[in-house]
């Protein structure tokens, strides 16, 4: 984070390292007037309650009043959620974030009966609807995936029972983020020179995790470990209970496992989520092995432990880039892509779509948000060094997704399947490492290149991809009735370390408390779509760079159905068919072949 007493207040920040809301609301008054104005409209909607059996031409008005007032409240609730993230301590920022939050509340409630209505109708009646009526036809897929939800749907008292606990369900996300980030505190540890230096969760896992210093790694790792020791058990309880709130609600609406109600929304088969798991860590393994030796080597480590992990391998090494000179070479690289692409990352770089200022107050990593009806918004901290290209180039991915998605669908079918959603942002850094990779550059700046895209590949085929297999291992032990104590998930977590990385690195009790380190195992089966994304950019990136323009118009028009697709079809839109597990053993090769060239740059 720097320095707070050398950072910018946000006031100070030049306006043109700052996003444009204007583009969204020309003032605050425009904003609060449109946030009244909604939560008046409501009727529009709720007008309709217990009519939509009346036929087709009174669901399509419906539909069409349910739509166009979330467009509304959608960007009303972005433009304060934006405002928020440049500057947490901006009070009236607060204030503003929290009064969407409640109107969110309020407008979802009022809504939920369009929802409960529908899967009540028969499937006959909802055919003939579409049959009937024209305008229905853009929402068939959303028609059909509510339909799909019958046999797992409660009565109506039930449902709005279960929707009126949602913060309850919630809550375990909710104290894990309190005890993580309010009440733990760690104590401060020593480097090499006998400094004493401050440590916190952020700390440890965005800085000192990766130093150069291999004092600075261990010390600090063991500092961070002796905190979390103290809080297994009462993580352990709060990760159990989410985990059998989720069994029991897989029971009660009788799916034949909680993991096939997790999958459904995805609309992945289970052979699909099996395949990411089983094959990235049987084939990826003796390369990533390969790697750990490799680091221990040119390190000179005795041994290479759990804290080495995020060691640098070429630390000196720095390309220093100012954003001007990054947002061109994100554009060279990007130039593949076609006009139509080509103009919105155009307009993101030299329109202030991208916020890219360091302040006091800043939310901290990067996103991409893309309200329906206006343009993307990327947030990011300019590093001042080439690896801010691959964040940018990775944001603007996500960028031009929702920008065609918007620009081709009406707002109910931008959003595919969450399996494909990191696809299109890992995209455009493989295009950017290619890109970089073709130039005629020395040794060195390749073999760093060739780091960013292994970078890219361990934080989605190794580090999220090993919480996925802890899920997969969570949710049998679960469903068996075992009770998730610490020392059962402990347990669990380091069996998967060990046959993963073998005996290249010591795995020791530290290590078994990744569990405790990572939000993603409170978001249902989140973590391993990571590495599918990432399998089908690879895949995909390989045929733009070796076919050209077919590949890349196959791929916009990917980009362009959003989400009228189911994932497995979508991407085989592409060329690329993910019910064949070969395909996931070529992205797997296409690593190793990464490491190979790795070393070779050492010889």
């Amino acid at each position: 984070m720097g320095n707070q007493s050398n950072r910018m207040m946000r006031k100070e920040v030049p306006e043109n390292q700052t996003w444009n809301l204007r583009d969204i609301f020309s003032s605050r008054e425009d904003w609060e007037k449109e946030l009244d104005a909604v939560q008046e409209d409501v009727e529009s909607v709720t007008q309709f309650k217990n009519r939509l059996n009346e036929g087709s031409k009174t669901l399509l008005q419906c539909l069409e009043a349910k739509e166009e007032l979330l467009r509304r409240f959608n960007l009303a609730a972005s433009y304060a959620s934006l405002k928020q993230t440049v500057d947490h301590t901006d009070t009236a920022s607060q204030k503003d974030a929290a009064r969407v939050e409640e109107a969110g509340s309020k407008i979802n409630a009022s809504l939920a009966f369009t929802e409960s209505e529908i899967i009540a109708l028969p499937k006959e009646k909802i055919d003939a609807c579409l049959a009937e009526e024209e305008g229905l036809q853009s929402f068939k897929k959303y028609l059909t995936d509510l339909q799909n939800r019958k046999p797992h749907t409660l009565g109506e008292e039930t449902e709005e029972t279960l929707a009126a606990l949602g913060s309850v369900f919630s809550a375990p996300y909710n104290i894990y983020n309190r005890g993580k980030l309010s009440d733990m505190q760690f104590d401060s540890f020593v480097d090499e020179e006998g400094n004493e230096l401050p440590l916190s969760f952020a700390l440890y896992e965005g800085k000192y995790s990766s130093s150069v210093s291999a004092d600075v790694r261990r010390n600090s790792y063991e500092s961070f470990v002796n905190t979390l020791q103290k809080y297994k058990n009462s993580f352990a309880a709060t990760y159990a209970t989410q985990v059998n709130q989720e069994v029991i609600t897989a029971r009660l609406r009788k799916y034949d496992s909680v993991t096939d109600m997790l999958l459904e929304p995805q609309q992945v088969t289970k052979e699909m989520y099996n395949n990411q798991l089983d094959i990235i860590q049987e084939e990826l393994a003796p390369h990533m092995r390969k790697y750990a030796r490799l680091k221990k080597r040119e390190l000179g480590l005795d041994k290479l432990t759990f804290a080495d992990l995020h060691a640098p391998l070429d630390p000196d090494f720095k390309i220093e880039t100012s954003y001007e000179e990054g947002a061109e070479t994100v554009k060279e690289a990007l130039k593949i892509m076609g006009d139509e692409y080509n103009e919105m990352v155009e307009k993101a770089l030299s329109e202030r779509w991208v916020d890219y200022a360091d302040n006091v107050g800043k939310s901290t990593g990067a996103f991409c948000s893309s309200p329906y009806g206006a343009h993307p918004y990327v947030l990011m901290t300019w590093p001042d060094t080439m690896r801010g290209t691959f964040t940018l180039a990775h944001e603007l991915g996500h960028a031009g997704h929702f920008y065609l998605a918007g620009r081709y669908q009406r707002m109910t079918n931008t959003r595919p399947s969450r399996y494909f959603i990191e696809a299109p942002s890992t995209m455009n850094e493989m295009l950017l490492g290619h890109h970089l990779l073709s130039k005629d550059n020395d040794k060195r700046t390749k073999r760093w290149v060739i780091l960013q895209l292994l970078g890219t590949y361990f934080h989605n085929f190794v580090t999220h991809l090993l919480e996925g297999e802890l899920q997969r291992r969570v949710y049998s032990l679960a469903e068996d009735g075992e009770p998730l104590t610490a020392s059962v998930l402990s347990e669990q977590k380091s069996d998967i370390l060990k046959s993963f990385w073998g005996d290249t690195v010591e795995i020791d009790e530290g290590a078994s408390l990744t569990w405790m380190r990572q939000p993603h195992y409170y978001m249902g089966l989140y973590p391993y779509t990571y590495s599918a994304g990432l399998t089908v950019s690879t895949l995909v990136s390989k045929d733009i760079i070796n076919e050209g323009q077919p590949a890349v118009d196959r791929w916009l028009d990917v980009l362009k159905a959003g989400g009228t697709m189911e994932p497995l079809d979508l991407i085989k839109k592409a060329g690329v068919d993910m019910s064949d597990p070969d395909n996931i053993r070529k992205a797997v090769a296409y690593v190793g072949s990464l490491i190979d060239e790795l070393e070779e740059s050492y010889e």
